[in-house]
């Protein structure tokens, strides 16, 4: 096998600086697997504890939303899978807003760390209107209780070749600078970890931060329903319970579930 100067520049992850971490992490790295969101749902459904975190140098046969499927070149991405199993005595209909509070975690981390990533309904994190990573939440029953197993995969040195779409994008390319992965992990767990805090406690506030980060609200838009039906028309808002509402020439429509197109979603030039 050849290899390219961009592997040979993508170091992987440092398991020594992720010991210990504030939240309650435990950190495991795999050196290949086709899916984290897989292998720790099984362990959910085993009655592993939370707290647990999966992560990979390489993963072959990932899943997004709408079973989308997806791989990346080996130690090019944050490919991570954590385990959650919230207080049986919050009410279901919080449930909807995990794939948002993790969005929010995201976001808010790269913020922090310069990038100006915003969100797009519901969970996808976006630079100047460019995926840079996706979220997808699965909810496992075990005889423990229920358990939520939130995934993400953050492009991190993925090159302009590597990209799976055109409008997606990563961290170096936005940056033009080498990213630390490990550092960004630890980065992202604990605005995770922080971010449950608030999803377990105050689900009004984690709607304000949501709203803060959208770059969806505000923008035409083209909803495609599961059941295949299609709104368009003006995102005016998120409401209470994490849906979008959609102003059509119809009157306003309420999205739960779907599919959302920005009419100015734009490729790299």
């Amino acid at each position: 096998m050849r290899v390219t100067p961009s592997a040979m520049r993508r170091p992987s992850l440092d398991h020594t600086r992720l010991d210990g971490l504030t939240g309650g992490w435990r950190v495991e790295i795999l050196d290949s697997t086709p899916s984290t969101n897989a292998e720790l749902a099984t362990r959910a459904r085993s009655g592993e504890e939370p707290g647990l975190v999966i992560t990979t140098e390489h993963q072959t046969a990932g899943r997004g939303r709408l079973d989308r499927g997806w791989t990346t070149p080996a130690r090019s991405a944050l490919t991570v899978s954590a385990l959650l199993r919230p207080d049986p005595s919050i009410p279901v209909e919080r449930w909807p807003w995990l794939p948002l509070m993790t969005g929010v975690a995201v976001a808010s981390t790269l913020r922090r760390k310069g990038y100006a990533a915003g969100l797009k309904w519901p969970n996808d994190v976006l630079i100047e209107g460019r995926k840079v990573c996706g979220i997808l939440i699965e909810r496992i029953e075990s005889s423990e209780g229920a358990a939520a197993v939130i995934g993400f995969g953050l492009n991190t040195s993925l090159t302009r070749e590597e990209l799976p779409i055109e409008t997606a994008t990563s961290l170096e390319l936005e940056s033009g600078a080498p990213v630390d992965r490990t550092e960004m992990l630890v980065a992202l767990l604990e605005e995770l970890a922080a971010a449950y805090e608030v999803w377990g406690s105050d689900s009004t506030e984690l709607a304000r931060r949501y709203r803060e980060l959208s770059v969806t609200v505000g923008e035409q838009v083209r909803a495609e329903l599961p059941g295949g039906e299609a709104w368009e028309g003006v995102a005016t808002e998120i409401d209470d319970f994490g849906r979008l509402v959609i102003a059509t020439d119809a009157g306003p429509r309420v999205v739960g579930a779907g599919d959302v197109i920005h009419a100015r979603l734009r490729p790299r030039p």
